[in-house]
């Protein structure tokens, strides 16, 4: 498992641990049933406190990427399809709306959108 802090970021380092993990979970990096390092040692490793990383590992046990067994570890939990499908609906609504938002800003209509839209989608090997 790769974390790699940037202390340059604007992000709080325990959400650079949650965002970095749970995208290793959604792209398969990270397997169903799999052991993820310990709290002390991924700490250790990052040269951060136990705490920040606590704070990463329970945010991902709160939206049910990972478990944790008592005296054993956390472990990556059962991929939840519906869960990863809504990650990236999210995703693709977040581009989206950036998308809109440029839009907006370079006077480029609904209409004009909605064709460069459509023409993106044609370009897609058998289309969505």
């Amino acid at each position: 498992m790769d974390v790699i802090i940037s202390n340059a970021s604007t992000q709080p380092i325990y959400e650079q641990i949650y965002t970095q993990i749970k995208a290793q979970i959604l792209s398969g990096a990270l397997k169903e049933g799999e052991l993820l390092p310990s709290i002390r040692s991924l700490a250790k490793d990052l040269r951060i406190s136990v705490i920040t990383t606590k704070r990463a590992y329970d945010e991902l046990e709160k939206d049910g990427y990972i478990y944790t067994v008592a005296a054993k570890g956390c472990y990556v939990a059962e991929r939840n399809e519906q869960l990863v499908r809504e990650e990236y609906l999210k995703q693709v609504e977040t581009h989206m709306q950036a998308a809109v938002e440029a839009a907006a800003v370079c006077g480029i209509t609904g209409e004009a959108l909605r064709e460069l839209l459509l023409t993106l989608l044609d370009t897609i090997e058998g289309g969505v």
